[in-house]
């Protein structure tokens, strides 16, 4: 499966609004999981936390991939 490029990922947030508001979220998860990742110890609501980030995270980027094979098929483009 072809990954976004960078390219074609700031077209599309130009262009896309639920793209742009995935990819906020999909950072937005990734600096909460660096946080927790920096931490020494993770308490049992933090782990699970981390587990349901992770598990958010990955809907989010499958959603961004499914709206950028839909706008390669539409334009017709190999971004």
């Amino acid at each position: 499966m072809p990954t976004l490029t960078e390219e074609l990922k700031r077209e599309l947030a130009q262009t896309h609004d639920e793209f742009k508001n995935l990819v906020r979220t999909h950072h937005d998860f990734e600096k909460r999981l660096a946080e927790l990742a920096s931490k020494t110890f993770l308490s049992s609501d933090e782990e699970g936390e981390e587990k349901r980030l992770k598990k958010q995270k990955l809907i989010v980027k499958d959603r961004m991939e499914e709206i950028a094979r839909e706008h390669r098929a539409r334009v017709g483009a190999p971004h």
